[in-house]
C-alpha cells in the first residue's frame, strides 16, 4: 500500500537533526523554490543544485530536492531563462520540484556534515573545533496514570529526551491525584461521561533539547493512554550541549603528511589534494572542517591540531598557517558530498518508522567544478 509523506513531514525530519536556528546569520537556508504543501513520492539528496542535477531529478520523477549548498545564495534581480540559473528555475517550476537547502545548520548539527567527515576519518576523542552556540533546553512535564508511567517514560527516553551528559532516560516523578470530568463527545480511557473522576497519577518531568520538542511530544502522546494528554513545556536557562563548526580529534594511528594525504584521498575518493607542510613531526591530532576552512586556522592552532583538513585555503592564509607550525590538507569543498549518504540514511530510517513509502535517492551528478590535468 502506498503511503506518501508530505514535504513538510520530510523537512521536519531534516530539522530534527539541523534546526534552522543553528544556521549562521544571513545564510539563505530553507525553502528555495516550490512548495512544501504537497505529497512527496521521491526525494533526491544533492550537494549542489545545478541544471544537470535538476535534469537528473526530472528524469527520476523527483518531487523534492534537499541540497546542502543553497541554490539561490545571492538574491536574484531577474529570472532570465536564457541563462543556466533561469532555465533551472523554469524547469523546477514546470515539473513542480521543490528545492530546500540545509547549509550551515547542517554543518553545526551534532551528527551532521562535520561529524560525518570525522567519522570517515575515524577520528577519536572528538570535540568541536569552534563553538557557535549552546543547545537550547526545555523542561517537559506530563501527567500519566500510574499504570502507564513506565511506557511513557521509556518512549520519552527513546525519543532523545532525558539525556544529560553521558546519561540517558533521566526523569523525576511525583505521585498525586488527577481529576477530570468527561463531557459529551469524549471517549475516556478511564471514567464515565458527566462524572468527576479521581485517578492516581504520576507527574513525570524530563529535560530535552528544543530541537527535539516535536519528536518527544509525538512519542509521549503515542505512548499515553488518555484521549487528551495534559502536559507542560517551558524553556530553561540551563546551558545545553555546545554546538559549532568543525571537529577535532585523534587519528587511529600517527601518520606523516604524505601518508595522511593519501589516506584523505582514499577516504573521500579524490584525485589529488593540496598540502602545506607546517612541521616535520608525525600527525596525530586532526581538525576537519567541511567547505571553506580559511576562518578556522586560528581555531585549529588554539586547539593544538597538527593539521587542518578543509577546502578552499587561500595562498596567503596557507603561508600564515605554515609559519605558525600548522600543516594543511586542502581536500576541496566537494568533500561535503558526504552529506548525501548521511541524509539518505536519516530519511530512510525515519520514514520507515511511520511506514511511509516515500523513496530517497542520491544525485549521481559530479558537481565539483575543478579537475586535475
Amino acid at each position: 500500500m502506498t503511503k506518501l509523506a508530505s514535504a513538510q513531514y520530510c523537512i521536519s525530519i531534516l530539522e530534527s537533526l539541523a534546526p534552522k536556528r543553528y544556521a549562521y546569520d544571513g545564510d539563505p537556508i530553507g525553502l528555495q523554490v516550490g512548495s512544501l504543501h504537497k505529497k512527496t513520492a521521491k526525494i533526491m539528496i544533492a550537494l549542489d543544485v545545478l541544471e544537470e542535477v535538476v535534469d537528473e531529478a526530472i528524469e527520476n520523477h523527483v518531487d523534492l530536492i534537499i541540497a546542502h549548498h543553497p541554490f539561490i545564495y545571492v538574491p536574484l534581480k531577474r529570472i532570465d531563462t536564457s541563462t543556466a540559473k533561469g532555465r533551472t528555475i523554469q524547469k523546477l517550476l514546470q515539473h513542480e520540484i521543490t528545492v530546500y537547502a540545509a547549509h550551515t545548520n547542517l554543518d553545526v548539527a551534532k551528527g551532521g556534515v562535520n561529524d560525518w567527515l570525522a567519522d570517515a576519518l575515524q577520528l577519536e576523542n572528538r570535540d568541536i573545533l569552534q563553538q557557535t552556540r549552546s543547545e537550547e533546553l526545555m523542561k517537559l512535564a506530563v501527567f500519566v496514570p500510574i499504570t502507564h508511567a513506565e511506557n511513557v517514560r521509556e518512549a520519552l527516553g527513546n525519543s532523545g529526551a532525558g539525556h544529560i551528559g553521558q546519561y540517558s532516560h533521566c526523569s523525576f516523578s511525583t505521585e498525586g491525584t488527577g481529576t477530570f470530568k468527561p463531557l459529551e463527545g469524549s471517549t475516556p480511557f478511564i471514567g464515565n461521561k458527566g462524572k468527576l473522576e479521581k485517578v492516581k497519577e504520576v507527574k513525570m518531568e524530563t529535560i530535552l533539547p528544543t530541537a527535539l520538542q516535536n519528536k518527544a511530544v509525538t512519542a509521549m502522546i503515542k505512548a499515553h493512554p488518555y484521549e487528551e494528554v495534559a502536559y507542560d513545556l517551558y524553556p530553561l536557562k540551563n546551558s545545553g550541549e555546545p554546538l559549532g563548526i568543525g571537529r577535532i580529534g585523534l587519528l587511529p594511528k600517527p601518520m606523516d603528511l604524505e601518508e595522511l594525504s593519501q589516506y584523505v584521498k582514499q577516504t573521500f575518493g579524490l584525485q589529488a589534494v593540496r598540502a602545506v607542510k607546517g612541521h616535520n613531526r608525525m600527525i596525530s591530532k586532526v581538525a576537519v572542517v567541511g567547505g571553506d576552512g580559511n576562518k578556522f586556522i586560528s581555531a585549529a592552532l588554539a586547539k593544538g591540531a597538527d593539521v587542518l583538513i578543509s577546502g578552499d585555503i587561500y595562498y596567503h592564509n596557507a603561508h600564515d598557517a605554515q609559519e605558525s607550525g600548522l600543516s594543511i590538507i586542502d581536500a576541496g569543498h566537494n568533500i561535503e558530498k558526504i552529506m548525501k549518504s548521511g541524509l539518505k540514511e536519516l530519511f530512510e530510517t525515519e520514514l520507515k518508522k511511520d511506514h511511509y513509502t516515500t523513496e530517497v535517492i542520491l544525485s549521481n551528478i559530479h558537481t565539483d567544478p575543478f579537475t586535475f590535468l
